[in-house]
């Protein structure tokens, strides 16, 4: 990486722009009618799984481990195996985290970049049909 470039998390703005994400992912997970199944597999308070997300997502972008260095290696698909993941919940999940971005992350194609992998991740975390 050259001294031009940046990362992710600094190009959408660093940690007030996920933590905007976070929060307004979770905002929607709970008020949203056609995200209830995703809602139905997280505790009843969301506040740990909304620091989490926020801790994971700030070293996936490129800021600092905060996950890593508060909890070690995420393993997430073992992390979420005792909640039942199918389908549904998986689109429902994306459909929060797509919403999310469109209203925290101004820009389109940075929006695109985060999307794909993210897409795949949520795929990986399916553990039921």
């Amino acid at each position: 990486m050259s001294e031009d470039s940046i990362t992710l998390y600094e190009a959408i703005g660093g940690e007030p722009v996920v933590r905007a994400l976070t929060t307004r992912f979770y905002e929607l997970m709970d008020t949203l009618p056609e995200a209830a199944r995703c809602r139905a597999v997280h505790p009843p308070t969301l506040e740990g799984s909304r620091e989490k997300l926020y801790e994971y997502l700030t070293g996936y972008l490129g800021g600092p481990p905060l996950y890593t260095q508060k909890r070690g290696h995420p393993r997430l698909r073992g992390r979420h195996f005792d909640a039942a993941i199918g389908p549904a919940e998986r689109d429902e999940w994306l459909l929060c985290f797509r919403r999310a971005m469109e209203d925290t992350i101004a820009n389109e194609k940075l929006r695109a970049i985060i999307w794909d992998p993210v897409e795949r991740l949520a795929h990986h975390m399916q553990n039921k049909e």
